[in-house]
């Protein structure tokens, strides 16, 4: 008798669902944070970099060691580590607030690492339940995602408005409750069995062309991580820096409206959606507009609707990018899905980076002084302007990229058809 996996699957969604508040909660208190306790923000930039090296690593070490873990049991405890992470983060400023930073950088570590194993495990243990539509399980598991960004924006917008920034951590404790959720449906669901030995066959790959195919497929998600990190992470400061608008309205429409967009039209993909390859191509493109139109553009309106419409366009470019790998190198293994990760989670640390240092060196440079005076605006603006602009090539390359496995993997069927 086959195993019902029912809750299985609703675990991996609850689990996805609440791991959003690792990512979104910590920069709607960084302002807190540093009126509170006096961190600089190069420290709470630490926290951000903290997080993504944090995960990286923990996607190399399952990229590299797959096999010596007991996925079961890792998947089961994963939860349990959110909860202790944003608990600590929550408690230790509260009791020890001369030693802040320490408890928020060691929650920060302990929170990122579960984050970490949800990217490397929660996708395979999709991937490995006997489903008819394997393509709508995973883009619903990846939608899930960003609806729990807009739900712990408003949540905490709502809660820190009404009781005030000084009780963050009542927040960030009733954050804390609810991976336990996910972590007691873990505990009474089967698991389906997953392959984590690296063998010639599987995972990364034993013959020269499953291990270019895997590379080329790293390289979309890579780029594709790019381009939706970038915006994700710098729409609230450009929007009220570059163009102006409110901080409470920019924060709103800009994390909240991306992520509708982002999560919507991953749950439409679920649905609807077919041919993953012609709607990576088509976000890769459209992102790569996007980016182009909020850099050049000089009034509000169309620089505006470009930020938001970059969370339509980028939408599919991480779960499309596994899902292409899952169609075109079957039976990858965790190991493959741990390396499509690091791809990923290394995009995220990078390009939000260098988005960073060109608004900084070029608002810095005479040109930008001079240029922003004929165009009525500031060289920050200016700066911004030009990171916008700079960062369209990460959606550019990752065309290119794509354009490239689509012919080698045309090619490849074709070579195993005749064979």
């Amino acid at each position: 008798m086959n195993p019902n996996y029912k809750r299985t699957k609703l675990a991996c969604y609850a689990a996805y669902f609440t791991m959003s508040s690792i990512f979104s909660l910590p920069p709607l208190l960084f302002v807190t944070f540093r009126e509170t306790y006096g961190i600089s923000y190069t420290l709470l930039g630490t926290l951000v970099l903290t997080n993504f090296c944090t995960q990286l690593g923990v996607d190399l070490i399952f990229t590299l060691f797959s096999k010596h873990f007991n996925v079961r049991k890792v998947v089961r405890i994963m939860p349990v580590l959110t909860s202790l992470g944003l608990l600590i983060y929550a408690l230790f400023p509260m009791m020890f607030p001369h030693m802040a930073y320490a408890g928020l950088l060691l929650g920060t570590v302990i929170f990122s690492v579960s984050a970490g194993l949800s990217e490397v495990l929660l996708s395979p243990v999709i991937a490995a339940i006997p489903s008819e539509t394997p393509q709508r399980d995973m883009s619903t598991l990846h939608s899930l995602y960003a609806f729990g960004v807009f739900t712990v924006v408003l949540i905490s917008t709502a809660f820190l408005k009404l009781f005030g920034t000084e009780n963050w951590m009542y927040l960030t404790m009733f954050l804390a409750t609810l991976p336990l959720i996910s972590a007691a449906l873990f505990m009474v669901s089967p698991m389906p069995p997953m392959d984590t030995n690296q063998k010639e066959r599987s995972d990364l790959g034993g013959t020269r062309r499953r291990t270019l195919g895997l590379a080329l497929c790293v390289g979309c998600i890579f780029f594709g991580s790019c381009a939706e990190n970038v915006m994700s992470n710098w729409i609230s400061g450009y929007m009220e820096t570059a163009l102006h608008i409110d901080k409470a309205v920019g924060d709103i429409l800009g994390v909240a409206m991306f992520a509708i967009l982002l999560g919507t039209a991953r749950i439409s993909y679920a649905r609807f959606g077919k041919n993953v390859v012609r709607v990576l191509l088509c976000g890769m493109i459209g992102a790569a507009v996007c980016y182009v139109a909020a850099g050049i553009s000089t009034g509000t309106v169309l620089p505006f609707i470009a930020c938001i419409l970059t969370g339509l366009c980028v939408s599919m470019l991480w779960p499309g990018a596994l899902i292409m790998m899952e169609e075109k190198i079957p039976n990858a293994g965790v190991a493959a899905f741990a390396l499509m990760a690091a791809g990923g989670d290394l995009g995220a640390s990078v390009a939000p980076q260098l988005m960073g240092i060109v608004v900084d060196r070029v608002s810095a440079t005479p040109f930008a002084a001079e240029l922003g005076m004929s165009l009525g605006m500031s060289a920050e603006q200016i700066g911004m302007k030009a990171g916008m602009l700079v960062t369209a090539i990460f959606p550019i390359i990752g065309t290119v990229i794509l354009l490239c496995a689509i012919r080698y993997f045309k090619k490849d069927y074709i070579n195993k058809q005749s064979s």
